[in-house]
């Protein structure tokens, strides 16, 4: 977990609406936000940092959603992943759990359903910060 006390986010989505609609939504509700449409530029800045939880879409131009989460997970085991995508199959989610992300969230979803799973991998990460102190 970041030195603040904020839990820190990276959204990446080559659809500018999403980060559009939740960056702002996930703001108000305390949370440090980072939002990045274009795949390499993302990479870089994991490379910089690490997040507390990523929310990326699968498909994309340069890295793919799959490469992407890959990468992060070896840059830092304790983030979470959240996929979003809009070509949803049983075997990419299946690939994705097995690459231990968090939650898989099919296109369109709402806000609301988005926000749920955030909250539920936020609950996770500052659970294993406590029991990792004691």
């Amino acid at each position: 977990m970041t030195t603040s006390s904020k839990t820190s986010i990276l959204i990446l989505d080559d659809e500018p609406i999403v980060s559009k609609r939740l960056q702002p939504a996930l703001e108000k509700k305390g949370y440090e936000v980072e939002s990045f449409y274009d795949s390499s530029v993302a990479l870089k800045r994991v490379h910089e940092r690490n997040f507390d939880i990523v929310v990326s879409d699968l498909k994309m131009d340069g890295i793919d959603g799959m490469q992407f989460l890959t990468i992060v997970k070896e840059l830092s085991p304790a983030t979470e992943v959240i996929i979003i995508t809009g070509f949803a199959t049983m075997e990419t989610a299946k690939e994705s759990m097995r690459k231990g992300i968090f939650d898989f969230l099919a296109k369109p979803f709402k806000l609301g359903e988005i926000q749920e799973v955030i909250r539920r991998a936020d609950e996770k990460i500052r659970k294993a910060a406590l029991l990792n102190k004691a």
